[in-house]
C-alpha cells in the first residue's frame, strides 16, 4: 500500500521510529529526504515540528473515513510534535473544487458556523486536545483583503493551475470553471504560509492543493513543507470510498451498538486494510494476527477485536463490551436490553390490529405493502417467533417486533 520510498540518511533509532510511524499506511511522502532532515533537526534542537491538517466544515458530522488522517496526526502528536487542526471557515466560503466536474456552490457563513461547532469536538475523540492547536483560516483570510489576494494570485500561474486534473478535464469538456475556484488552492496553500507548517496531511485527492502550499512557502521565503497523502478509506461495501451520500459509512457519533455491528459487516479482505489505516495496534501485532488467521484462526475473532477497538475509541470499553453482547444476542435471535418503546390505542372499540399496519405505525416499514413483503421474506418476528401469516391481528398486550437482525421495537397496544 505504501508507495513512499524510505530515504537514505543517517538517523537515530528515535528518528527511524518517527519515520516508520509517518510511512505506515501512507500513499506518498513528498519529498522523503526533506522530511527525514526535519525529523533529525527537530531531535537535535528539541523543537517540535508543526504538522497541519485542514478540514472544511461542509457537513456537521465526521465519519471514520475522515479519521484516517486524524489517526496519523495522533501518532505524530504522540511523538511530541505540534498538531494544528485547521478549520477552513474561510476556504469553505469558496468551495473546494477537488474532484468536482462542476462548480460547487459555497455554503453560507451561518451553515459553516453550525458545522464548525461540532468538528473539533468530534476530532478530539482521536486527537489529544491538550496537544492540539486549533485555528481558523478566516484569521488571515479576512485580513488579506483584495490587495493581498491580488498579490497572492500573482505568485501562481494559470498554466500550472490548469495542470489539475479536474480543471483540465472540465476545460476540455467545455464545462464552466469559475475564476473563484482558482482561489481555493491558493488560499489552502497560503494557510501553510500563515502557519509555517513543516508537514501537511491530506487525502490523495488533495495532492495538488498541498503542492501549492509548498510552492507558496518558497515564494514567501519559507522552508517548504513536506506532504503526506493518505489513502481514501473504502466504505462498508469495500468498493467505493466511504461517503454519507453512498450510505457506506460509519459516523463517529453513531451509537456503540450500530458502530460495532457495522464494523463486523465488512469483508475479511477489507478488515486488514482497516486495521492498517484505523487501528492503533502496531504493525507487528497486525502481522501476528494475520499469521494466526492464515494458520486457521477464525477471521471473525480478528474482526471483533477491530470492532471493539474502534467502538472503544469513540465510546468506552464498557460500551464496546455491551455492543459485542448485543450483537451476539441479535445473532441468536435474542432481544437487546434497550429498545425503543411505543404505545398505540386500538380503535375502534379495542379491535385487533393487523401486523402489516402495526409495522408501518412502529416505523419498521414505510407502508403496509412493504410490511407484507417483509413478512413474505421471513424477516418479521414477534417475541422472537417468525411471522408467516400476513393476516395476523394483534389484540391488546405488549409485543417485541423485530425486522431483520437489528431493528427492534417494543409495542404496547391498549
Amino acid at each position: 500500500m505504501t508507495h513512499a520510498k524510505t530515504p537514505q540518511f543517517a538517523a537515530s533509532d528515535r528518528v527511524k521510529e518517527a519515520l516508520a510511524v509517518t510511512l505506515r499506511g501512507c500513499e506518498e511522502l513528498i519529498p522523503p529526504d526533506e522530511w527525514l532532515k526535519k525529523l533529525v533537526r527537530s531531535e537535535a534542537s528539541g523543537k517540535p515540528l508543526r504538522i497541519k491538517l485542514g478540514l472544511d466544515p461542509t457537513a456537521p458530522d465526521i465519519h471514520i473515513g475522515h479519521t484516517v488522517v486524524l489517526n496519523k496526526l495522533r501518532q505524530l502528536q504522540d511523538l511530541g510534535h505540534t498538531v494544528i487542526f485547521l478549520i477552513g471557515d474561510f476556504t469553505t466560503l469558496i468551495g473546494d473544487p477537488s474532484g468536482r466536474n462542476s462548480t460547487r456552490p459555497p455554503l453560507t457563513r451561518e451553515q459553516i458556523e453550525v458545522n464548525a461547532q461540532t468538528y473539533y469536538r468530534q476530532a478530539s475523540m482521536v486527537l489529544d486536545p491538550s496537544k492540539t492547536e486549533i485555528r481558523y483560516n478566516s484569521e488571515w483570510g479576512d485580513a488579506l483583503g483584495s490587495r493581498g489576494m491580488i498579490e497572492l494570485a500573482a505568485r501562481y500561474t494559470v498554466a500550472r493551475m490548469m495542470e489539475r486534473n479536474d480543471f483540465h478535464d472540465r476545460f476540455h469538456a467545455g464545462t464552466p470553471i469559475s475564476v473563484h475556484e482558482f482561489l481555493y488552492p491558493l488560499m489552502q496553500g497560503y494557510d501553510s504560509v500563515a502557519l509555517k507548517s513543516d508537514l501537511e496531511l491530506g487525502g490523495t485527492d488533495q495532492k495538488f492543493n498541498l503542492l501549492v502550499g509548498r510552492h507558496l512557502q518558497s515564494e514567501y521565503g519559507q522552508e517548504p513543507q513536506c506532504i503526506l497523502t493518505m489513502p481514501l478509506l473504502e466504505g462498508l461495501d469495500g468498493v467505493e470510498k466511504m461517503s454519507k451520500s453512498k450510505g457506506n459509512y460509519i459516523g463517529i457519533s453513531e451509537d456503540a451498538n450500530t458502530m460495532f455491528a457495522k464494523v463486523l459487516s465488512i469483508s475479511d479482505v477489507l478488515m486488514w486494510r482497516w486495521y492498517t489505516l484505523l487501528s492503533f495496534r502496531s504493525e507487528a501485532e497486525i502481522a501476528a494476527l494475520k499469521v494466526d488467521v492464515v494458520a486457521g484462526r477464525n477471521p471473525k475473532e480478528a474482526k471483533v477485536a477491530l470492532a471493539k477497538e474502534i467502538t472503544t475509541r469513540f465510546h468506552s470499553s464498557a460500551a464496546a463490551e455491551a455492543a459485542e453482547q448485543d450483537f451476539i444476542n441479535r445473532s441468536k435471535g435474542g432481544i437487546p436490553d434497550e429498545i425503543v418503546e411505543l404505545a398505540f390505542a386500538l380503535v375502534p372499540d379495542g379491535a385487533p390490529l393487523g401486523i402489516a399496519a402495526l409495522l408501518k405505525m412502529a416505523g419498521l416499514a414505510t407502508s403496509s405493502g412493504e410490511g407484507n413483503r417483509l413478512i413474505d421474506g421471513g424477516g418479521v418476528r414477534i417475541d422472537s417467533a417468525v411471522v408467516s401469516d400476513k393476516a395476523l391481528k394483534l389484540a391488546a398486550g405488549t409485543y417485541v417486533l423485530q425486522v431483520g437482525k437489528r431493528k427492534f421495537v417494543r409495542v404496547t397496544l391498549a
